[in-house]
């Protein structure tokens, strides 16, 4: 946590935002505010942070991030902490774990407890071997441990823990519904103007994480990052360990990028959805326009009080018209909504809560259903909505084959379906518009600023094609053929005016130095077979011809006629052993057919050649 300013507060520089201390002290007196009158006076909360923890047995260490209640409650950026709150007075109680000494020298200045104290904003601070004798001099009447379940993972918080916790009351129940009723754009813009066809979705993804820690300071990501491209698009959760984001983005794909920046572990959820060339195409704007008219129905809609069902079924409803309206369903709306039609097209929920966790808590309070309609059983949270929620917003239509296969093979649903429209959409992928909000007295708050009508999304897609491309390594080839060119347009007056053969080779092995193993990997006898006089027409003069500008060109594929590694050889001493034979291609029809000009497809002058490839052509 660095000192932002005078009071505790969390930043990473006077560029990024700062979250002062105070955050969390408000944190816990509404905690304690909820748990006055339900719970005995001199109840203690005890929480447990997370631990450090290292790859499988190696000695490396991932990265650390808090857990999220610890987070919530006390904000400590470390792990192995516990905190403890007494719910009558709000005092609060951090409990870092002592460092050997020995750790300064790899891990820097060790700090005191005092230094936590200041650092996080607490009343007190104490080793975390001290716990036992600190609880006890406080005679707590019952200790409040987190205990219970996440409905959206299905997984248990876990309990607090300690040497010692056994000479206590604790009280596992009371504790998670009260914390859990507390706890509740720009790169995406580099994306859209930086993507091309022909780079890789997980080249975005690379974007997208460096521009995150680079501008904002955040270390981590929300959650794995969705980058898919092309048919990838329909699937929900692309980019896991089986699909990493590795396809090559090809033109005509649509692109549905759906990734989320973590700042001190609170998180934002984001999808984009656009053309990977930047012009819409009439099929992908219509689709895109439907979702976006359904995102915006919901927006209009929300405000306290509403039930979320309700938005998910409006989401629903607005999708169908759309696809009725574009010829892929026909019939009657109500009709299709009883059968589950929709589903077919969002299997997903609307949204879900969102925090200091990407799918935060409090979705499914104790005692509510989940619905086992298609569709419905699959959103976070069936809440009424209540200000100061914070919410995504994320209706879809994707082309999944297995569920249209099903929707055909379904009486109910197939009277609806165009067989020959849908069919027309197989391999589209999807289109998902993401936002994120926060419910307010009379509405709600959008906090995502990005474009997202077509005319916004390509104007600014227009922008980024008229800057430079970045350089991509699947480039790098034709950067190391353009840094060889540069020797030979400065050696073109020792071989055009030097019939010495042995000075020719002296000066093509200071050519190639070292560059030239790194271009190809063929042996000297698949690259050269023949003798100077082939390649020279018997005449040093000959190999220029008044023509070396024509030696230059634009592009790898213009190198050579078959591939980059029948450029040159393995070391230089195999450009160069006694003889200039070794300097030949595969033959002689291919480089040398009464003149050099063959190398190239294109005809270009010294002077045009220097101005265009990237490295410098000054001696």
């Amino acid at each position: 946590m660095a000192a932002c300013r005078a009071q505790p507060a969390f930043c990473r520089g006077p560029h990024t935002l700062t979250v002062p201390a105070e955050l969390f002290q408000e944190n816990r007196q509404r905690l304690c505010e909820r748990l006055k009158g339900k719970v005995p006076s001199g109840a203690i909360v005890l929480l447990q942070g997370g631990e450090s923890q290292t790859r499988y047995c190696s000695d490396h260490e991932p990265i650390f991030r808090q857990e999220s209640y610890f987070q919530w409650a006390f904000g400590v950026e470390e792990p192995d902490f516990y905190g403890a709150i007494e719910v009558d007075t709000g005092n609060t109680i951090l409990f870092p774990p002592k460092l050997p000494d020995t750790y300064a020298v790899w891990m820097g200045k060790l700090l005191t407890c005092e230094d936590f104290k200041e650092r996080y904003g607490v009343n007190e601070a104490h080793w975390s071997s001290d716990i036992p004798s600190i609880l006890k001099g406080r005679n707590p009447a019952v200790l409040l441990t987190l205990k219970g379940l996440n409905t959206d993972s299905g997984n248990y918080s876990r309990e607090a823990a300690f040497d010692g916790i056994s000479q206590f009351k604790v009280d596992n129940e009371i504790l998670h519904p009260e914390i859990m009723e507390c706890v509740k754009p720009q790169t995406k813009k580099i994306i859209m103007k930086s993507i091309r066809p022909g780079v890789y979705e997980y080249q975005m993804e690379s974007l997208f994480k460096h521009y995150c820690y680079f501008t904002g300071g955040m270390r981590g990501e929300a959650y794995t990052c969705i980058c898919g491209t092309g048919d990838n698009g329909s699937v929900l959760h692309y980019g896991h360990a089986g699909a990493p984001n590795s396809k090559l983005v090809q033109d005509g794909d649509m692109c549905l990028f759906d990734m989320g920046c973590e700042y001190y572990c609170y998180t934002s959820d984001i999808t984009c959805s656009f053309p990977a060339n930047g012009k819409f195409t009439e099929r992908q704007k219509g689709i895109y326009e439907a979702v976006y008219k359904s995102s915006r129905a919901v927006m209009a809609a929300v405000k306290p009080g509403v039930s979320w069902v309700d938005m998910h079924l409006l989401a629903d409803r607005t999708h169908l018209e759309e696809l009725k309206r574009l010829g892929l369903v026909t019939g009657d709306i109500d009709e299709m909504m009883k059968v589950r039609l929709g589903a077919v097209f969002m299997p997903h929920g609307l949204g879900h809560f969102m925090g200091l966790d990407t799918h935060d808590v409090g979705g499914y309070p104790e005692g509510t259903e989940r619905s086992k309609e298609a569709g419905l059983k699959s959103l976070r949270t069936v809440r009424t909505l209540e200000q100061r929620m914070v919410l995504t917003i994320e209706p879809g239509i994707y082309f999944i084959d297995v569920l249209l296969d099903a929707a055909f093979n379904n009486p109910e649903q197939a009277r609806f379906l165009v067989r020959e429209r849908i069919d027309s959409h197989r391999g589209f992928g999807g289109v998902r518009i993401e936002d994120d909000i926060a419910i307010t007295q009379d509405g709600m708050e959008l906090m995502t600023c990005v474009p997202r009508t077509v005319e916004e999304i390509e104007t600014l897609m227009e922008e980024g094609r008229r800057q430079p491309p970045m350089p991509l390594p699947q480039d790098m080839k034709k950067y190391v053929i353009n840094h060889m060119l540069r020797y030979v347009i400065i050696l073109k007056s020792q071989v055009c005016n030097n019939s010495d053969i042995t000075e020719v080779c002296n000066s093509v092995s200071q050519v190639c130095n070292n560059s030239v193993s790194q271009v190809c990997n063929n042996s000297v006898s698949q690259v050269c077979n023949n003798s100077v006089s082939q390649v020279c027409n018997n005449s040093v003069s000959q190999v220029c011809n008044n023509s070396v500008s024509q030696v230059c060109i634009n592009s790898v594929s213009q190198v050579c006629i078959n591939s980059v590694s029948q450029v040159c050889i393995n070391s230089v001493s195999q450009v160069c052993n006694n003889s200039v034979s070794q300097v030949c291609i595969n033959s002689v029809s291919q480089v040398c057919n009464n003149s050099v000009s063959q190398v190239c497809n294109n005809s270009l002058q010294v002077s045009d050649t220097c101005s265009e490839h990237p490295f410098s052509c000054s001696g």
